[in-house]
């Protein structure tokens, strides 16, 4: 579904009358933690999460930080632990994505697109995710997460979209926290903030800060013809239509879908024809790509936006220093 309007108004009626409710969630997140027996694994668990729903840009940052660690350490063996948000398939346990069997039906598309870069296991029950990837792996990046209590991750990042910030910091279904900053703070490690710190979060947390940029890259053959038929079915589109902008393109038309929308055969075929009616090029982002039917997938150009830290040595000594135990490849003595 699509993030309320009244979400981002801190001054809303709506978001004052729900604010009762607030309270019942928030206490069942409490009650839940208190009931769990969290998962310590025997490899080091990066949590790459956020506070609030919906897309501050985990799955962006969760792949940056596979590429730098994998240039950091080449022989480390990493994999990726994820839910399956957008899946319509029940999981029977954890699942290793396998690229030539599974489909966004199957796992989703956050999986789909980790899985493109490095192995990535995936289920329901988080615990049992990380127990399975953890038999092959050295290190695991796990996206999304840190309001799960069954899992007890080496380190804690917090994802914070520069533009969005919290909304109007109200907890769901007065706003879109899954919990508040005061209550996230004290488990985590560092934060890293996507864009412009347009809301001034920065000073409210007292952790390790680390700023990212993204950058789209836009395909040669669009120099061209930049005008476009944009669509997209993520948290904030907004941010998706912003990068096509900053690579040059000139947005004639767009079209927005809920989260994680698996697009059926009628819909892709209406925006085929649709653009081709306007004379303009279909184009999407890499997450919305892959839940589309690969007979389908023709003629759609995606817009890859890869996502680059302002000071990735800073990250990477944070991170080293946490894990160093485990991470770092044993030297052995001699004689």
């Amino acid at each position: 579904m699509k993030a309320p309007a009244f979400w981002s108004n801190p001054f809303s009626r709506r978001a004052r009358f729900l604010t009762p409710l607030s309270y019942l969630y928030r206490a069942g997140g409490v009650f839940r933690a208190l009931k769990a027996r969290p998962y310590e694994a025997r490899v080091p668990v990066l949590c790459v999460g956020n506070i609030v729903a919906g897309g501050a840009g985990k799955t962006p940052v969760a792949l940056a930080l596979y590429r730098l660690l994998s240039k950091k350490r080449p022989k480390a063996k990493m994999a990726f632990a994820a839910y399956g948000y957008g899946s319509d398939k029940p999981f029977k346990g954890p699942v290793r994505v396998d690229l030539s069997l599974h489909n966004a039906h199957d796992v989703g598309d956050e999986a789909l697109l980790l899985a493109q870069h490095g192995p990535c296991w995936v289920g329901a029950a988080r615990a049992d995710v990380v127990r399975a990837a953890a038999r092959e792996a050295s290190l695991i990046i796990m996206d999304d997460g840190l309001q799960n209590p069954h899992i007890k991750p080496t380190l804690n990042l917090l994802v914070i979209d520069g533009a969005a910030g919290f909304g109007n910091e109200r907890v769901i279904p007065a706003g879109p926290l899954r919990e508040t900053l005061a209550h996230a703070l004290p488990r985590l490690d560092a934060a890293i903030l996507i864009g412009e710190d347009e809301h001034h979060i920065a000073p409210r947390i007292a952790k390790p800060f680390f700023k990212a940029s993204l950058l789209p890259a836009l395909p040669a053959d669009f120099l061209t013809r930049p005008d476009v038929y944009a669509f997209a079915g993520i948290g904030r589109p907004e941010k998706f239509y912003d990068s096509c902008r900053q690579a040059g393109l000139n947005i004639i038309q767009l079209a927005a879908f809920p989260d994680h929308h698996i697009f059926t055969e009628e819909e892709i075929l209406t925006l085929h024809q649709e653009a081709a009616d306007m004379k303009l090029r279909l184009v999407t982002t890499a997450k919305d790509f892959v839940r589309i039917p690969p007979a389908l997938q023709q003629g759609i150009s995606v817009l890859d936006i890869s996502l680059v830290f302002e000071d990735p040595e800073g990250l990477l000594s944070l991170i080293t220093e946490k894990i160093r135990h485990d991470f770092e490849p044993k030297v052995k003595k001699t004689a």
